[in-house]
């Protein structure tokens, strides 16, 4: 370790200081223009036509290249992940640029290099991962962990710091385009996968980045930067907690605010939320960075400044600690700010103290490389991770229905296979909007897929090697060419099993059925598909139809008609694989929705949560809600018994625990994994709660005829709530546990009272 007294050695890069030291001592020799530097980014875009970020055209920074970098640089934007560049490419290019910063400015201090991760490493060649919607699916912590720690090793090995992921919005509304991207439409799930993706990151040594806080997912229509429409109970119980979770358990150091506004007030002017809530009553000591110009929005869109430059001075003074992409906002219009007496300089430092802070926990002030040395020849399409993403793939793949047990079909089936649909045969159909294919790829179509990825189509021919296998598209995922149905429906007519491969084509901005910008009128199958299920229907030949898309579509006009039903979403890489596996049978399908699946298109999308008025209102209504498959709804090939659920105590105080025992065993032939879940509901509370909500989850493997119990030990703050004051409160009374495979199939209860005085957990909100 190098001594404090080394003689020469400036204070900073000493690192016998501590951590807070070094940042004072630096913060201390800084002019005010070096400071706000470091709350600056630049982004070289190279390239390719059309946007991989909102209104990505129409902002330039303010100064040139030479001028930002002169006082120093807070981030470098996407080097990787901009256009398509090998992995050798792109670390010569960091390694460039991260030079030309340390030379430009007077202190030496590097940039902090950030990418998108949502599905994997967003460049040229590296594994796509399934999407977030099919991490959930598998309700498997452990799993999503595992991935993230490969992904941020693949991150770190190339020299990148920040990785913009997870996303821990929860779903209120599936027509929304970045249903996709979340982990699913209940909040304990997102928290808990979220707070397992954060610390897989982190522990590669990555900085995670939650997102979008707080509210994007909610906003009205499912419309994307649309305002959102919440009262301040939904926000706390609903929105808020994953985001807690995943900074409490899973150690985020950085927040990402969203784009809308919440009530009128945009997310990145609001101080209540990013300094009150988030840093006072959260503790949160890292940084919060502005989504993609979401700075400047607050002139140009929510016009509460009156341009860029007022901007930065109300996002500054809120507690937006970093501009990106681009130095739009802050930059030399901050310094103006300051020396005007319009931003206090002391909330300047408070931002720059964050973003040392975490340049020096990242050893960039230590003298060492700044692209590690072997950064060049990184494989980021490794056998480690390809196994990765085919685990999650095979555990994502949901079974919905198999009321004849015509499913699996078995490897050594010589039937006639009719292999039908547009998502059969294009791979780019199992990648979500942010996997580089999807996300810059289709801007440089010279450049293929840039790694090895089979179709289902191609797929089948090895799962089933003596089928007799014809393959019809039928129909694009979009458009209005149905020339193509005749064919199909002839194809299925001729086979002893249809198989329809249908969903979505992920894109941004309109550019595809799902994905960012790509929101939803309704929830019927995009273009033409509908007209094609039902031509392949119309045969009376036996179909098996598969949903391969990034949202949950309408199949309640389906659902008793087919022989089988089954949902992928985007399973990535390895979903082809995946799905044909499933349906041979080498694959016991154990995937659960973290969404429900709609009956109809049209009845105004809600989640599972939602109290007795939100549901089924027979003789008040005549619109029904009512999923066509529930939340945690997921069939195997083998059946499971839920045998018994017991708790360790009938009552329990406001502020102790119990231990619920769900005992669940595998009544089937075949080995299976299991997906115990534990519900609880409120019967009677000071406002309306929701039917059941999740609070326990557990993947169990269970060999054909074992018996397991499943312990889950439940906090009383589980049943904790929002009250009619807006303190969150656990109360006296009765609360009624329940346990199933799903929200609908819940055929185990226990009550427990909870005793003693209402528990306040925290301060009004």
């Amino acid at each position: 370790m190098t001594s404090v007294n080394a003689p020469g050695l400036a204070p900073w890069r000493d690192s016998a200081r501590t951590v807070g030291e070094r940042v004072e001592a630096l913060l201390a020799e800084m002019t005010l223009e070096e400071k706000v530097a470091q709350l600056g980014s630049i982004w070289l875009q190279v390239g390719g036509d059309g946007n991989v970020a909102p209104l990505q055209d129409r902002f330039k920074a303010v100064e040139t290249l030479d001028e930002q970098l002169s006082h120093g640089l807070g981030h470098l934007t996407r080097v990787y992940g901009t256009a398509p560049v090998s992995v050798a490419e792109g670390a010569a290019r960091l390694r460039e640029l991260q030079e030309r910063v340390v030379a430009s400015n007077r202190l030496g201090i590097p940039a902090i290099a950030h990418e998108e991760c949502l599905t994997g490493f967003a460049t040229f060649g590296a594994t796509a991962y399934p999407t977030p919607l099919a991490w959930a699916a598998t309700f498997d912590p452990d799993l999503v962990e595992r991935m993230a720690a490969a992904i941020g090793a693949d991150l770190r090995a190339a020299g990148v710091h920040q990785g913009l992921s997870p996303v821990v919005d929860v779903v209120r509304d599936y027509r929304w385009g970045r249903v996709e991207e979340s982990l699913g439409e209940d909040p304990h799930l997102v928290g808990r996968l979220g707070a397992a993706y954060v610390r897989g990151l982190e522990s590669a040594g990555v900085i995670a980045t939650l997102k979008h806080f707080a509210g994007y997912g909610a906003s009205r229509a499912a419309r994307n930067h649309a305002p959102v429409s919440i009262g301040p109970r939904e926000l706390a119980d609903v929105i808020l907690p994953p985001f807690e979770i995943a900074l409490r358990e899973g150690g985020a150091r950085s927040v990402m605010v969203s784009y809308t506004d919440l009530d009128g007030v945009p997310v990145g002017a609001s101080a209540d939320l990013l300094r009150r809530l988030l840093r006072e009553d959260w503790g949160f000591e890292g940084t919060v960075v502005s989504d993609y110009w979401s700075i400047p929005f607050l002139a140009s869109m929510h016009q509460v400044a009156e341009d860029a430059a007022g901007a930065g001075a109300v996002a500054l003074t809120a507690g937006v600690d970093v501009d990106l992409p681009e130095t739009i906002s802050y930059g030399p219009h901050l310094v103006a700010n300051v020396r005007a007496g319009r931003v206090a300089e002391s909330a300047v430092d408070e931002s720059v103290r964050r973003i040392l802070r975490q340049k020096i926990e990242l050893g960039l002030l230590d003298g060492g490389p700044l692209v590690p040395e072997g950064a060049d020849g990184v494989d980021l399409d490794s056998p480690r991770n390809r196994a990765i993403a085919a685990a999650i793939a095979e555990r994502s793949v949901v079974l919905l229905s198999n009321p004849d047990n015509l499913l699996p079909i078995g490897p050594g089936t010589t039937a006639r296979l009719a292999v039908i649909g547009p998502c059969a045969d294009d791979p780019r159909t199992m990648m979500g909007c942010y996997a580089f294919p999807n996300h810059v790829l289709d801007r440089y179509p010279e450049h293929g897929m840039g790694l090895s990825v089979a179709s289902i189509r191609e797929c089948f021919g090895a799962e089933f090697p003596y089928a007799d296998v014809r393959y019809e598209k039928g129909v694009d995922v979009s458009g209005d060419d149905r020339s193509g149905i005749a064919g199909a429906a002839e194809a299925a007519a001729e086979a002893d099993l249809a198989l329809v491969f249908v969903g979505d084509r992920a894109g941004l901005f309109g550019g595809g059925t799902s994905g960012e910008g790509c929101d939803a009128p309704h929830l019927r199958l995009p273009g033409l598909q509908p007209e094609l299920v039902e031509a392949v229907l119309a045969t009376g030949t036996p179909t098996v139809l598969v949903v391969v898309s990034g949202r949950p579509y309408a199949l309640g006009a389906y659902k008793d008609r087919v022989a089988a039903a089954v949902q992928a979403f985007f399973p990535g890489v390895e979903g082809g694989a995946a799905v044909a596996g499933v349906l041979s049978g080498r694959v016991n399908p154990s995937g659960r929705l973290p969404v429900q699946i709609p009956e109809t298109p049209f009845v105004n999308p809600s989640t599972y949560l939602q109290p007795p008025l939100g549901g089924r209102t027979e003789g008040i209504t005549s619109v029904d809600p009512t999923a066509a498959y529930a939340f945690g709804h997921g069939l195997s090939y083998s059946a499971i018994a839920y045998v018994a659920l017991t708790t360790d105590r009938a009552e329990c105080p406001t502020s102790g625990s119990i231990e619920a025992r769900v005992t669940v065993r595998n009544t089937g032939s075949r080995a299976a994994e299991e997906v115990v879940q534990l519900y609880a509901s409120d019967p009677v509370a000071q406002v309306a709660r929701p039917v059941v909500q999740l609070i326990g989850f557990a993947r169990v493997a269970l060999e054909p005829g074992e018996e397991r119990v499943v312990a889950f030990d439940v906090p009383a703050h589980a049943f904790s709530y929002t009250g009619i004051d807006l303190r969150r409160i656990v109360e006296p009374g009765t609360i009624v546990l329940t346990a199933g495979p799903s929200a609908q199939e819940r055929p185990l209860r226990a009550d427990i009272r909870l005793t003693g005085e209402t528990a306040v957990l925290g301060a009004r909100l």
